[in-house]
């Protein structure tokens, strides 16, 4: 966007042809503030930006850390709590940023779910914002965990998490660790040294976020706007858990990715399709299928190279789409970035709505009943108000999350338009 890390633009930058006020707004002074709201309930990540060379570039009335600065000690129940101790001051802040707004579309929300803060205070706004603003959008980018749980009450954070996402947001863009990690290892020389990794790892979740919102910056015919991106991936209102691929991933940032030598338009459709760049670590079964795919191409493209790399993937049967929708791969061809030098002439994104989601709900699914099993670790749920009256709640998100995973394997099947029926009578 050519807007440095005080929020002035560079000279250099005036005529990009981009929008900057998609994701910024203009102060007094002419300089750029992001329309962004940061929300902790303990200091040190919050300070650590405060700290660093971008800490004039947000507006300092944005930023909510508690004053208790506990944060919610990985537990669900006290960071939903939190939030319901905090509404005011946080909803003040929403409420300010919606008004400044010309044009409200919706809401981005960045969390991860398996923790306390990004889980809990994450689905009591996700619960707020769906009240507050029905008619607006919610997408959010969550960050799902490592089968390896680096907190040990992960699964219930995360089974309790994903109901809100599946009954108060439009789109998931799943950001998944395991994938993250493998990816890193493997395509970007990820170092031993665990800083270094953790940095490229959270590149590649930028590189991602902004490709995705690069046909709103950057707008063209198509998919210029929130509603068009997601009503062309999201069929049905419930199966809205998306997963992302990128090729190339080459940039300043990753100076120490493989080269990926060639890029034309067919050669990064067909990476795009493979499952090595894939975000999302999910166990495909034989009948897993794309429900919808929108590849968004940056770069020097030519329509004509668009249709026959289309043509060459139907013919090789690259990708195996669901029986009852149309089996086609959309293409939204955009302009690259000019305030970023890249050595390749076309990069892609996927972003694509798939059914085996499912086995990631089953993943979730396992990881919590082996918990609840034995009924570990409840005694700290039990003291919060979510579960002041029994572990309905647990429950509740239990059958939420098993009914998505029943939905989207209902989706390989030809029948699935009288699932909905199906199910109420079931």
């Amino acid at each position: 966007h050519g807007i440095n890390n005080e929020g002035i633009l560079e000279e250099w930058a005036t005529d990009g042809g981009d929008r900057k006020d998609v994701f910024f707004y203009q102060a007094d002074d002419e300089h750029y503030i992001p329309r962004a709201i940061l929300v902790d309930l303990e200091p040190r990540v919050v300070n650590s930006i405060l700290s660093s060379s971008h800490a004039a570039l947000y507006n300092p009335e944005n930023i909510f850390v508690s004053k208790d600065g506990g944060g919610a000690g990985n537990n669900w129940a006290m960071g939903y709590s939190a939030g319901e101790k905090h509404y005011e001051e946080i909803m003040e802040m929403v409420d300010r940023e919606a008004e400044g707004s010309d044009s409200l579309e919706g809401f981005m929300l960045m969390h991860s779910i398996a923790g306390g803060t990004g889980s809990g205070l994450g689905s009591f706004l996700l619960e707020r914002l769906n009240d507050k603003f029905p008619k607006k959008l919610i997408q959010t980018y969550s960050v799902f965990p490592n089968n390896t749980a680096d907190v040990v009450v992960q699964p219930y954070n995360s089974l309790l998490a994903m109901k809100r996402l599946a009954n108060h947001a439009d789109s998931v863009v799943v950001v998944d660790n395991a994938a993250l990690t493998r990816i890193v290892a493997d395509r970007l020389h990820g170092v031993e040294d665990a800083a270094a990794s953790f940095t490229q790892a959270n590149q590649l979740v930028a590189t991602v976020m902004a490709a995705s919102t690069q046909t709103l910056r950057y707008p063209g015919y198509m998919n210029n706007d929130l509603v068009g991106i997601i009503a062309s991936l999201i069929p049905t209102p419930r199966c809205h858990f998306l997963t992302t691929s990128f090729t190339p991933f080459t940039s300043e940032s990753m100076d120490k990715a493989k080269s990926t030598r060639k890029t034309t338009v067919l050669d990064v459709m067909r990476r795009l399709l493979q499952p090595k760049n894939r975000m999302v670590s999910t166990s495909p079964s034989k009948t897993s299928c794309y429900i919808s795919i929108l590849n968004i191409i940056q770069g020097d493209v030519d329509p004509t190279d668009v249709h026959q790399s289309l043509l060459r993937i139907r013919e090789r049967q690259m990708a195996n789409f669901i029986p009852w929708g149309p089996a086609s791969i959309q293409v939204a061809i955009t302009r690259k970035s000019p305030y970023v030098t890249t050595s390749h002439r076309v990069s892609g994104l996927m972003l694509a709505n798939h059914t085996s989601m499912a086995s990631l709900c089953k993943r979730a699914l396992d990881q919590y009943d082996r918990l609840r099993k034995r009924n570990a670790f409840l005694e700290q749920y039990k003291r919060e108000k979510p579960f002041a009256g029994g572990f309905e709640e647990f429950d509740d998100s239990r059958a939420v999350v098993e009914e998505l995973m029943r939905e989207y394997l209902a989706c390989e099947n030809a029948d699935y338009i009288s699932y909905a029926d199906t199910a109420e009578q079931a």
